[in-house]
C-alpha cells in the first residue's frame, strides 16, 4: 500500500515538475502576444521588447513574468525620441493571476526593474511626450483615454535608472542619474503607508547655466498615500542634499489640471555643519570631526498650485551669524562667517522669483572677504547686480580649508569688482546697459601639480569695464619657460551666462618656452587616458587670436630660434599664419590649420624651408625621414616648399603618416655625396664601375616629390656625372621599399676591360665616333637591402657590334682608296673613259670586300 502511495505521489510530483517546465514553454507565445496586444491597444507609440517569459521557479511558489529589453519610442511630434527603455522588468504574482480576465486588475506582489531610462520632454507648445495613452470614442462619440493596465502592487524596486526632464520652452533640464529606489506598501488598499528609500545624483540647468551638477540626494521616507484623492503626505522622513540633512512636512496632491503643494522643510539642527554639508564632497574633506561655532539655519516652504501658468509660492532661506569652523588637521580657522541668502517667490509667477545674497563674508587671520548679489526677473530678462571685495591669502586659506593639492598654495588675491547688467544687454552686446568696473590682482602665486611641476605666477592683473575684460599683465615661470601675456576678452559675460563664444585677442612674449613644461608626465598621461578616452577637441566656444613671439622654443630634441607668428582659434580649428623660426642653420616658415570639426582630426600645412641643413632636417623630422631618407648620404643645405595634409591621432594629435599626402619641391645647395653611408649607392657602385658616386655633383639640383597613401613618387629628372647623362624616375614607400629606374647615356670609353682592349687601338676621334650607349638600371628591395640590376652586358655587345661595323667601313674605304691610286698611276691625263672605268672598278672592289667581310667566319 505504501509503495503504491509513494508511486502515485512520485508520479504526481513528476507530472507537476514536467508541467512547471512545460507550461511556460507552451504559453510563452501567448504571453508575448497578450503583452503586445495590451500595449498596442493602450499607447500611441512604437513598443518593442526582446523577449517575455514566465518562470515558476524563480520565486516559487509564485510565478515570475519577465520582459527583456523593452523600449517605447515616441511618434510625432516627438518622432524617434525614446520615452522609456529598460534592460529588464520582472513581475512576481500568483500563477492564477495570469488567467484573469482583461477587465480584472492583476494582483502583483512585487515589481523589479533595472538599467533603464525615462526621458520626459515638454516642447515649446507645452505638449508632453509622455501623453501616449490612446483615446477611444465613448458612446456619445467623444474621445476618451483607453484604460491602462490595472495592477495592485505590494512592493517595487528600481535599480540604476536615469530620469531626464527637458522643458524646451524655458530651456530647463533636470537629470536624476543612478536612481536607486524601493517602495513597500499594500496597493490593494486605497489608503496606505508606503515605505520608500531613494538615492540619486541631481543635475539642474536652465537657459544654458548649470545650477547643480551631480549633487547626491537621498530620501528615506514613509509616505501617506490616498490613491482616491491622489494625495501624498510626508510622514516620518529624512533627506540629504550632499551631507545637508532636511526634514519635510505637508503633502503634494495631483489634480486633473494642477499639482497642489503644501510643504515646509528645515534642517533638524541649527549646527553650522549644516552649511558645510551643502558644499559638494569633491571640494571638501570629511566634516564629521570639524569644530564649529555659531548656528546656521536652512528653512523654507512651497505653497500653492503648479499649473501651466503659475508655480507655488516658495521661500528658501539660509542664515548664519558670526560662525566659524576649523578642520582638526589644519592649523587655522575660518571665522566671522556671515550668511544671509534668500530665494523667494511671493506671487506664484515664475518671473517674480528673485535671489538675494545680502551678505556672504568670512575672515582668515586679518584677511576679510565680502560679497553680495541680487538676481531678479529670472524668466524673461534676468537682472544681475553683484559686488566682490576683499583679500585672500592663499597660503593662509589652504591652512584653514582642505584644498586637494600635494603642496600648499601661495599667493595673495585682491579683488574690488562690481557688476550690473541684464541678460538681454549681454546677448546684444549693448554695453551702455552693462556697468562693470574694478580689478582683480594676483601676486606671488605658486602651484605644484600631481607630477611635481611648479608654476610660479609673479603677477596677474585683470581689469573689468563695460565692454571687455582686460588682461593687463600676466607673468609666469615654470620649469625652463617664462611667459608674458596681455590682451582682452571681448565677450566674457556672454560666454559665462549665455554659452556664447569666448572672444579674445592676446599677445604672448617669451625668452624661452620648453614645450615639455606644459605636458603631463607619461604616468600622469596614462592615468588621464584611463579616465578619459575621449578624443581631444579644440573647444568650440573659443574664438581667439594669439600673436606670439619667443626667442627660443625647445620642442622634444629641437631648438627653434626667433619664433614668431599668429594663431587663430575658431570653430574647433587652429589656424597658423606667418609662423617663422630659425632652425637647422636656416629658416622655416609655415601656414596651415589643425581642425577637430570631424571625428578624425585633420591638418593642412604649407612649409617653406630656406637654406636648412640636410643632415639635421632629415634626421630630426620624422616626416622628412620617411619622405626622403637621405640623412648622412647627401650633405649640405637645401631649399624646399612643402604642401601636405592628412589625419591626426585623435587622442595624441600626432600625424598619421599613412594618411599623409602632398608635394615637395626641393633645391639642393652646396652638396656633397657620401656613398659609404648608403647601401643603395654602394649597390649602384658595385654594378656601375665607371661611376664614382662620391664625385656626383648635385648642386642646384631641383626635384619634385608627390607622396600619398604611404608612397613617395619622384617626378622624373636628369642629372650629369662628368659627360654621362642620368635620367631618374620611380618611387619608394614609407615602409622603405624601392621601385626606381635609371637610364644612363654612357660614352663608349667607360664600358669595361673588354671594350677598353678594343678601344685602345682607336684614336680619340674614332672612339667619340662610336657615340653613347643607353644603360638601364632597376632598383628594387629596400633601403637596407637594395637589389640593383643592369643591362650592362647588352650595352657591351652593342658597343662591339658598333666597333666591328666601324672597322669594316674603315677597311672598305681604305681598299677603295688603294685601288683608286693604282688606276690613277695607269691613266693618262684627259682619258675620261678610263676615269669612269676607275670609279666602276673601285665600287666593284668595295662591294666585293663588303661581301667577304660580311660573311660568317
Amino acid at each position: 500500500m505504501l509503495k503504491k502511495i509513494a508511486k502515485i505521489t512520485g508520479i504526481t510530483l513528476g507530472v507537476l515538475l514536467i508541467a512547471a517546465f512545460a507550461i511556460p514553454y507552451f504559453f510563452k507565445d501567448q504571453i508575448k502576444a497578450r503583452i503586445e496586444k495590451a500595449l498596442n491597444e493602450s499607447v500611441n507609440a512604437t513598443v518593442s521588447f526582446a523577449d517575455a517569459e514566465v518562470s515558476l521557479f524563480r520565486n516559487f511558489p509564485k510565478a515570475t513574468v519577465s520582459i527583456e529589453k523593452m523600449a517605447i519610442i515616441n511618434k510625432a511630434p516627438f518622432e524617434g525620441d525614446t520615452l522609456v527603455a529598460f534592460e529588464s522588468l520582472a513581475l512576481k504574482l500568483s500563477v492564477m493571476e495570469l488567467f484573469n480576465d482583461e477587465t480584472e486588475p492583476m494582483q502583483v506582489d512585487a515589481i523589479a526593474t533595472k538599467n533603464g531610462l525615462i526621458n520626459v520632454i515638454l516642447n515649446k507648445e507645452g505638449i508632453g511626450n509622455y501623453d501616449i495613452a490612446l483615446k477611444k470614442p465613448d458612446e456619445k462619440g467623444a474621445a476618451e483615454e483607453s484604460k491602462p493596465l490595472s495592477f495592485k502592487i505590494k512592493s517595487y524596486e528600481i535599480e540604476n535608472y536615469r530620469f531626464r526632464f527637458t522643458d524646451q520652452a524655458s530651456n530647463m533640464k533636470v537629470v536624476l542619474d543612478s536612481i536607486q529606489h524601493t517602495g513597500v506598501g499594500d496597493f490593494s488598499n486605497d489608503v496606505l503607508d508606503l515605505d520608500t528609500h531613494t538615492s540619486t545624483n541631481v543635475s539642474f540647468s536652465m537657459d544654458k547655466a548649470n545650477y547643480m551638477r551631480n549633487i547626491p540626494v537621498s530620501l528615506d521616507a514613509i509616505l501617506g498615500l490616498d490613491l482616491k484623492q491622489s494625495k501624498y503626505s510626508f510622514k516620518k522622513n529624512e533627506a540629504k542634499i550632499n551631507d545637508l540633512p532636511l526634514k519635510f512636512n505637508g503633502f503634494i496632491q495631483l489634480l486633473e489640471k494642477a499639482q497642489v503643494y503644501d510643504l515646509t522643510f528645515e534642517t533638524p539642527t541649527s549646527d553650522f555643519k549644516n552649511f558645510l554639508g551643502l558644499i559638494p564632497a569633491a571640494y571638501r574633506s570629511n566634516i564629521d570631526n570639524v569644530k564649529t561655532t555659531g548656528q546656521c539655519s536652512i528653512k523654507g516652504f512651497a505653497k500653492g498650485q503648479l499649473t501651466e501658468t503659475s508655480i507655488p509660492r516658495f521661500s528658501v532661506a539660509i542664515a548664519s551669524n558670526n560662525a566659524s569652523f576649523q578642520y582638526p588637521n589644519l592649523p587655522k580657522a575660518i571665522k566671522n562667517i556671515h550668511i544671509d541668502t534668500k530665494i523667494v517667490n511671493e506671487t506664484g509667477q515664475v518671473n517674480d522669483t528673485y535671489v538675494n545674497l545680502n551678505r556672504l563674508s568670512f575672515a582668515v587671520d586679518q584677511d576679510v572677504f565680502d560679497a553680495k548679489a541680487t538676481l531678479k526677473n529670472i524668466a524673461e530678462n534676468a537682472l544681475v547686480n553683484a559686488q566682490l571685495k576683499g583679500v585672500v591669502n592663499l597660503a593662509n586659506f589652504s591652512k584653514a580649508y582642505p584644498i586637494a593639492v600635494d603642496k600648499p598654495l601661495s599667493g595673495i588675491i585682491k579683488a574690488d569688482v562690481s557688476t550690473e547688467f541684464d541678460m538681454a544687454a549681454v546677448e546684444k552686446s549693448d554695453y551702455a546697459r552693462i556697468k562693470n568696473e574694478g580689478e582683480i590682482d594676483l601676486t606671488g602665486f605658486r602651484y605644484t601639480d600631481e607630477s611635481g611641476k611648479t608654476m610660479d605666477i609673479s603677477k596677474v592683473l585683470v581689469a573689468f569695464n563695460p565692454s571687455r575684460v582686460v588682461l593687463k599683465e600676466f607673468k609666469a615661470k615654470t620649469g625652463k619657460s617664462d611667459l608674458g601675456v596681455s590682451g582682452v576678452l571681448e565677450n566674457f559675460y556672454g560666454y559665462l551666462f549665455r554659452n556664447q563664444n569666448l572672444e579674445g585677442n592676446f599677445t604672448l612674449t617669451s625668452n624661452q618656452i620648453a614645450v615639455s613644461d606644459f605636458m603631463t608626465t607619461e604616468k600622469a598621461a596614462q592615468s588621464e587616458t584611463a579616465k578619459n578616452k575621449e578624443p581631444l577637441k579644440i573647444p568650440a566656444f573659443l574664438d581667439c587670436t594669439l600673436t606670439a613671439k619667443a626667442n627660443t622654443v625647445l620642442y622634444d630634441n629641437l631648438t627653434l630660434k626667433n619664433c614668431a607668428g599668429k594663431l587663430i582659434i575658431k570653430d574647433q580649428k587652429v589656424t597658423l599664419e606667418n609662423v617663422k623660426t630659425n632652425i637647422f642653420g636656416g629658416q622655416i616658415t609655415f601656414n596651415g590649420d589643425v581642425s577637430t570639426q570631424t571625428k578624425v582630426p585633420t591638418f593642412a600645412m604649407d612649409l617653406g624651408l630656406n637654406q636648412v641643413d640636410i643632415a639635421q632636417t632629415f634626421t630630426q623630422l620624422e616626416m622628412f625621414k620617411k619622405v626622403a631618407p637621405i640623412a648622412g648620404v647627401i650633405n649640405g643645405k637645401f631649399n624646399s616648399k612643402v604642401q601636405l595634409k592628412g589625419s591626426l591621432n585623435a587622442t595624441e594629435m600626432t600625424p598619421d603618416l599613412k594618411s599623409l599626402n602632398g608635394d615637395l619641391m626641393g633645391q639642393l645647395l652646396s652638396t656633397t655625396v657620401n656613398s659609404n653611408n648608403s647601401k643603395l649607392l654602394q649597390a649602384l657602385d658595385g654594378q656601375l664601375k665607371f661611376i664614382d658616386l662620391n664625385k656626383l655633383n648635385l648642386n642646384n639640383l631641383k626635384t619634385a616629390l608627390h607622396f600619398e597613401n604611404g608612397r613617395v613618387t619622384l617626378k622624373p629628372f636628369d642629372l650629369n656625372y662628368q659627360d654621362i647623362k642620368v635620367s631618374v624616375n620611380g618611387s619608394h614607400g614609407f615602409d622603405q621599399t624601392l621601385r626606381y629606374g635609371l637610364t644612363l647615356d654612357v660614352p663608349a670609353k667607360y664600358l669595361g676591360r673588354e671594350a677598353n682592349a678594343l678601344l685602345a687601338k682607336l684614336s680619340p676621334a674614332e672612339i667619340n665616333a662610336l657615340g653613347t650607349l643607353p644603360i638601364n638600371a632597376t632598383i628594387a628591395g629596400n633601403f637596407t637591402n637594395p637589389k640593383v640590376t643592369t643591362d650592362l652586358k647588352a650595352a657591351t655587345t652593342t658597343l662591339a657590334n658598333r666597333l666591328a661595323q666601324q672597322q669594316k667601313n674603315k677597311l672598305v674605304d681604305k681598299t677603295k682608296n688603294e685601288i683608286g691610286r693604282i688606276i690613277d698611276r695607269n691613266t693618262k691625263p684627259g682619258d675620261t673613259a678610263k676615269a669612269s672605268s676607275k670609279e666602276a672598278v673601285k665600287n666593284k672592289a668595295g662591294d666585293l670586300l663588303k661581301g667577304l667581310l660580311g660573311k660568317k667566319k
